[in-house]
């Protein structure tokens, strides 16, 4: 499940040294998941020839030995979800978390099974479930993928998925992580009971840690992502440390390879090992963990106390500086993110500016879904290819959370707009099923 710079390090420290009939053995470890045509066109272009994106998911499979840690779930769950974004010039990295109750669209996607899903609605982990319908990793793979593409504008270069086993027996051939909770955590359903204070977890303790979620802090999802990029570190850290033993790296990568499932451009030690390589020389603290900014759905649904929705306009400011190679800055993305612009407090006035009958109404109903208000549909004085959006004096603030959602929308105050509403043209440059 935390398949991260720990074990680009494992590789990078012994693959190199290791004889030819293990290299054998851990390259035939690794599941290969082919992709092609399953992905569709009308994908994210990369911005930044030499960058790489890279989706990791966690699998929060029920089958074999992950049986014991849930019952009544779809065969296959993703329980992490996170993207390693690694700049052209391989001088920092960047790693985004996707807390798993972001409720966002999920396109439609092929199930596996001869049969479509169609676009709705739901939380993100869902689209793993969707196209694993039938048990095939590259299905749900390549539901997963459309799914945060369509999200995020950002093209996805490679897969990688880990399980429950594999996780633990990473950890365990490290002879555990170091974690030191300030409050003691009893959960039940992660099978989990430890005391307050510094402590080494392994196995059952280890996965229980990481997956605890309903019995500490707020129970939420991103106070459970926080406690996972930390645990992460720690094993980065450990495993560049420790796995000088044959016995333990051989552990480690034996694990870590049995349980691993990529894309088939990854599936095996050759490219890992090159893929490790390029990370090996990025600086500690040039590594970056982030979680996509968010807040509760319920502020724009009443209704809704289960999901989160993104934050914007600086989720699509972090969506943006990874597509054009930006190094992001986590203080200042914390620091933009503390107050919160509800989409439900934004209203709006939506013209069709594109003369093709109901583009405004089908535009309307896209931005209910993500929880704006919508005052009124209506057509623009002429047509227009440019989508903008206007507004009165003292609304910049709302008009940028509207525009930030809509791809290359200009947003600006105008003079012919409604007194308590932000204005939409829709040009014929808006797709409406772009709109994030």
């Amino acid at each position: 499940m935390m398949w991260s710079a720990g074990m680009c390090s494992a590789l990078v420290l012994g693959v190199a040294g290791v004889g030819a009939w293990l290299y054998q053995d851990l390259d035939g470890n690794i599941q290969g998941a082919d992709l092609d045509n399953k992905l569709g066109g009308n994908r994210p272009v990369n911005l930044s020839p030499g960058s790489k994106n890279i989706l990791v998911v966690g699998s929060d499979s029920r089958d074999g030995g992950n049986a014991k840690y849930g019952k009544g779930l779809t065969t296959m769950q993703s329980d992490t979800l996170m993207m390693l974004h690694i700049p052209a010039n391989r001088e920092w990295a960047t790693v985004v978390s996707f807390p798993r109750d972001s409720w966002v669209e999920i396109p439609a996607c092929d199930k596996g099974d001869s049969t479509k899903s169609a676009p709705h609605h739901f939380k993100i982990n869902e689209a793993f479930a969707i196209g694993g319908t039938s048990g095939e990793v590259a299905e749900a793979a390549a539901c997963t993928i459309r799914t945060v593409e369509a999200n995020t504008g950002l093209r996805i270069d490679h897969f990688m998925s880990v399980d429950f086993q594999g996780f633990k027996g990473m950890v365990n051939a490290l002879d555990g992580i170091e974690v030191c909770p300030e409050q003691a955590i009893h959960d039940e359903k992660a099978h989990l009971d430890l005391e307050a204070g510094c402590q080494t977890v392994r196995d059952e303790e280890a996965l229980g840690y990481v997956r605890a979620r309903y019995s500490i802090g707020d129970g939420s999802d991103t106070g459970r992502i926080g406690r996972q990029q930390e645990f992460m570190q720690a094993l980065a850290e450990k495993a560049q440390s420790r796995l000088t033993s044959p016995n333990a790296l051989y552990g480690f990568l034996q694990s870590a390879t049995k349980s691993l499932t990529t894309d088939d451009n990854l599936a095996g030690i050759k490219p890992l090992y090159g893929l490790a390589s390029e990370l090996k020389g990025i600086p500690s603290d040039r590594l970056t963990f982030l979680t996509v900014p968010n807040y509760p759905r319920e502020a724009d649904v009443p209704s809704d106390k289960a999901n989160i929705v993104w934050q914007y306009p600086q989720a699509a400011e972090l969506f943006t500086a990874l597509a054009k190679d930006e190094e992001v800055d986590k203080k200042q993305l914390k620091a933009d993110s503390e107050e919160p612009l509800y989409a439900s407090s934004v209203r709006v006035q939506v013209l069709n500016g594109t003369g093709i009958p109901g583009r405004a109404a089908a535009v309307a109903e896209k931005l209910r879904h993500a929880g704006f208000t919508v005052v009124g549909t209506g057509n623009a004085p002429e047509t227009t290819r440019t989508t903008t959006v206007s507004h009165p004096q003292g609304m910049d603030a709302k008009a940028e959370v509207l525009a930030s959602r809509l791809a290359d929308a200009r947003a600006g105050q105008g003079t012919d707009v409604t007194a308590d509403a932000v204005t939409l043209t829709v040009g014929t440059d808006l797709d409406p099923e772009v709109i994030l």
